[in-house]
């Protein structure tokens, strides 16, 4: 899940408890305490998916993080590759 998803999902349900709220006839100190409430609950919920979405990401292999990343192999014989000698 993006960030961008979460939020407006958190903003989204941040607005239904206050709607809720304010239809149950609860008092502005309640409906804040609603509110935090609420955002705390979603910020640790989307702390532990992200966690686990980490943890269960597949470990990198030694083949695949040999040396600089998606460089190509350098051949044996590079510097015949490379350097022209020219006699004379």
């Amino acid at each position: 899940m993006t960030f961008p998803k979460f939020l407006i999902g958190m903003l989204a349900v941040i607005c239904i408890v206050a709607v809720w709220s304010y239809l149950d006839s609860a008092s502005v100190g309640i409906i804040a305490l609603r509110i935090v409430a609420c955002a705390v609950i979603l910020q640790v919920g989307y702390f532990l998916i992200v966690l686990a979405m980490v943890r269960a990401a597949p470990k990198p292999t030694a083949e695949r993080n040999n040396g600089a990343g998606s460089q190509a192999p350098v051949p044996k014989d590079a510097d015949s590759l490379t350097t022209h000698r020219t006699s004379g």
